[in-house]
């Protein structure tokens, strides 16, 4: 009598590479908020199994970018008010610490890391088009790089854990943000005051542009919940 295989588990590499690149298009808003994840739509788009998919989704709702519904499957994270409230505060606080550590603790190899970084984003463009809003993927790498480069002094690989969770929260909805904050503002000049203040020692200073710099852009999201708290989020102290 033949015997029978148990289910072959999802192979891990193939699980990985699925889980990031469904994470990436969650981050990046290639699937909106709220979508439903349909998995014939995910098999074609990714072209794997049903195995490795379910395994990347179930590490995403654990993640909170997915929500897990028993009755209806899967779907992408709401990106509301609240949470975009929340999320900014936060951020403002943890990058705050972070930044207060590096300034204190100041290196010459942390400064020419940040002149670096720095230089390279202000000679790339923001969009691939000049008149209308497509985005740069280089300018997103670069932007992420100098964001860290910011706080890379703080020497605390925990701190910058969390920092780099509260990046990937934010870019998710700067994406929101982009199309109708593109040529409304000027991301350089806030990014070289910044800059600025930090090379020249004023962390009070930095801290506030930095806090300034977020709240801008939470201004330009439209969230599906009330407007009202990403609103007072431009006039908190």
């Amino acid at each position: 009598m033949p015997t029978v295989s148990p289910i072959e588990p999802a192979n891990p590499t193939l699980a990985r590479a699925t889980y990031d690149r469904l994470r990436a298009d969650v981050i990046s808003g290639q699937w909106e908020p709220g979508r439903k994840l349909l998995m014939h739509e995910l098999r074609d788009r990714y072209q794997v199994g049903a195995s490795p998919l379910r395994e990347a989704l179930n590490r995403l709702a654990s993640e909170e970018w997915v929500v897990h519904n028993d009755q209806r499957g899967f779907s992408v994270a709401q990106a509301t008010a609240e949470a975009l409230d929340d999320l900014v505060v936060t951020r403002i606080s943890i990058e705050s610490l972070a930044l207060a550590q590096a300034m204190a603790a100041r290196a010459p190899e942390w400064e020419e890391q940040l002149v670096l970084a720095f230089h390279r984003l202000s000679r790339t463009p923001r969009s691939v088009q000049p008149d209308s809003f497509e985005e740069n993927p280089e300018w997103e790498r670069l932007h992420r790089a100098y964001h860290f480069a910011l706080l890379q002094g703080c020497r605390s690989p925990l701190l910058l854990g969390f920092c780099e969770q509260l990046y990937d929260q934010a870019y998710r909805y700067r994406q929101l943000a982009a199309k109708k904050a593109y040529k409304r503002r000027n991301e350089l000049d806030e990014h070289r005051a910044l800059f600025d203040a930090v090379m020249g020692g004023q962390l009070e200073e930095a801290q506030r542009l930095m806090a300034e710099h977020y709240r801008r852009t939470a201004g330009f999201v439209e969230t599906p919940a009330a407007v009202e708290p990403a609103a007072r989020i431009a006039t908190r102290p």
